[in-house]
C-alpha cells in the first residue's frame, strides 16, 4: 500500500511540475484571447474606454459585413414571418471576383480550399481590441 501511494504521489508531483513548466512557457509577450482576471481600472474608465471606442468598432464590423454580404433587402414574394416582416431570398454571401456558384460545384473541397475561395469567413470578435485595451 505504501509504495502504491508513494507512486501516486510521485505521479502528481510530475504532473504539476510538467503543468507548471507549460504555463511558464507561455510568454507574456504572446497575445493571447484570454482577458486577464487581475482588473487594473475601474468600471467607470473602463466604459468610458469602451464608450469611445464603439463608434471605430461598429464601423469597421458594418465594412466587413458589406465585403462580404448582400444586406440589401430583397424579399421573397409572399412570404412573411408570424407578425408580417418579410422573409429574405436569396444567398447573401458574396463570392470573390471571377468565382460562380457553379464553378465551385465542380471544384474539390481540397481546391477551393487551397484557392481561398470559401465563402463567408468568419468575422472577427468586434470588441477583443476594447477589452484588452
Amino acid at each position: 500500500m505504501k509504495i502504491r501511494s508513494r507512486a501516486s504521489a510521485a505521479i502528481k508531483a510530475l504532473l504539476c511540475a510538467c503543468a507548471a513548466f507549460a504555463a511558464g512557457a507561455a510568454s507574456a509577450d504572446q497575445p493571447t484571447s484570454y482577458m486577464p482576471v487581475d482588473i487594473k481600472e475601474d468600471f467607470a474608465t473602463t466604459m468610458k474606454r469602451m464608450q469611445a471606442a464603439r463608434p471605430a468598432i461598429d464601423q469597421r464590423q458594418q465594412q466587413l459585413l458589406e465585403e462580404r454580404y448582400d444586406l440589401g433587402n430583397h424579399p421573397a414574394s409572399g412570404v412573411t414571418m408570424s407578425r408580417g416582416k418579410p422573409i429574405q431570398a436569396g444567398v447573401r454571401v458574396k463570392l470573390p471576383m471571377g468565382t460562380t456558384w457553379e464553378s465551385l460545384s465542380r471544384m474539390s473541397p481540397e481546391d477551393i480550399r487551397t484557392r481561398g475561395l470559401f465563402p463567408g469567413k468568419v468575422l472577427s470578435v468586434p470588441s477583443g481590441a476594447v477589452l484588452h485595451g
